[in-house]
């Protein structure tokens, strides 16, 4: 019996510290790091220049993960409803997407196959290890954050229900 409960609590101290250690760095309320880095297509690109104006959803995913494949979709899906769109408070609805790879070629084919149309692409070729998932603390994906216009992390992991439902009561009624 006695080895029982010593297996039992072995166990749900492996799953405890799994869950600490994978559970997302940033919480609901908490101000996001900026980063600058270069964008698929080589321009300079600044998180803090771009959500001062704008809802930005900051994505983190893999082109060899599949729960982010199956995902894309739905993100394609949020852009194509929301992104140009009249906000109350805020200009427009962007995502960024940040790669966890080692392989440039698998990135752009998952983009190009996925239709991920928005034009902030970001390639990390060091998986977890790359300076901004080691910045954010990204040790799983998909991991997302929404960021306000005020830089703060409005939601974390939300389903993509949740962020519609958000962004449709911030559609402006003009």
């Amino acid at each position: 019996m006695k080895s029982l409960l010593i297996a039992i609590a072995v166990v749900a101290v492996v799953f405890a510290g799994r869950y600490l250690y994978m559970k997302p760095k940033f919480m609901m309320g908490s101000s996001v790091p900026n980063f600058e880095t270069n964008l698929k297509d080589n321009r300079p690109f600044q998180l803090e220049a771009l959500y001062k104006d704008n809802i930005v959803l900051l994505d983190f995913w893999g082109s060899w993960c599949g729960p982010c494949r199956a995902d894309n979709p739905k993100l394609v899906k949020l852009y194509d409803e929301f992104h140009g769109q009249s906000f109350d408070g805020f200009d427009d609805f962007e995502i960024v997407s940040v790669a966890i790879e080692t392989r440039k070629e698998s990135w752009e084919r998952a983009i190009q196959q996925d239709d991920l149309k928005w034009e902030y692409h970001i390639g990390q070729f060091d998986r977890f290890s790359s300076p901004i998932a080691k910045q954010y603390g990204v040790r799983e994906i998909p991991t997302t954050y929404l960021i306000n216009t005020n830089g703060k992390i409005i939601g974390v992991n939300m389903t993509y229900d949740e962020i519609k439902s958000f962004l449709s009561q911030k559609l402006s009624n003009k």
